[in-house]
């Protein structure tokens, strides 16, 4: 079983603190076996982390975490970017046009953009794989929900820290059963469900201050593009 972080995000998030070498270092330094970098709605960190992850002894996955309509929608495997505002369908044929599978992390979350919100369950079904435990949570009750959806539907499921920061990447693991080491194997081991999930909650004073901190940087963001 290869053990990976499917959902963290680097300094290109406008909610993401570190470089993607800091992430790789974590990701060594807790034996990880995998990595994806899943920043929102871009994929040029991801693609740098991925190029560099076997000097850290890791497979690299490219991939990021897509705002659709409807709500997030994590791309991996893909090594272009797939465009923000796309209907739920339109995100999933695209990621899946580009070789890569399509995750809804949080689905239940609807504070957090998941896609429950927005689409039916019936269509939630339609995704390769459900994120079924979120490491920032608070109750646990929407990871509860997922996991009790995923099972019911029989649909893969995964596991992902959330990470924005780099301490916190490695909270969440998917372990997978590839039949090598490699990210093709990877990703279809992650298609037909040979997964197994476990985490830890991030503690929920970090969990406020990367809120926080990416609140700061979205109105940061936004003045900046006023005066532009």
């Amino acid at each position: 079983m290869l053990s990976a972080e499917l959902h963290c995000h680097s300094s290109l998030s406008y909610d993401g603190r570190d470089p993607v070498e800091l992430l790789l270092q974590q990701a060594e330094a807790v034996g990880l076996d995998a990595l994806a970098v899943t920043d929102h709605d871009e994929i040029d960190a991801s693609l740098a982390a991925a190029e560099k992850a076997e000097e850290y002894g890791l497979v690299g996955i490219p991939g990021m975490e897509v705002s659709s309509a409807a709500g997030h929608v994590l791309a991996l495997g893909v090594e272009e970017r797939v465009p923000a505002g796309l209907t739920y369908d339109e995100t999933l044929n695209r990621i899946r046009d580009l070789g890569g599978i399509a995750v809804v992390p949080h689905p239940f979350q609807e504070s957090r953009h998941g896609v429950l919100a927005k689409v039916s369950k019936d269509a939630l079904a339609r995704a390769d794989a459900i994120e079924v435990y979120n490491s920032r949570l608070l109750t646990g009750r929407a990871n509860r929900q997922a996991e009790r959806f995923a099972k019911g539907r029989g649909l893969p499921m995964t596991a992902g820290s959330d990470a924005h920061i780099s301490e916190m990447v490695g909270q969440a693991v998917t372990r997978i059963g590839a039949e090598e080491r490699s990210l093709d194997a990877i990703l279809d081991a992650v298609r037909e469900g040979r997964t197994t999930v476990e985490g830890k909650r991030t503690p929920w004073h970090i969990s406020f201050r990367q809120a926080a901190g990416g609140a700061k940087r979205r109105v940061k963001s936004g003045l900046f593009s006023l005066f532009r």
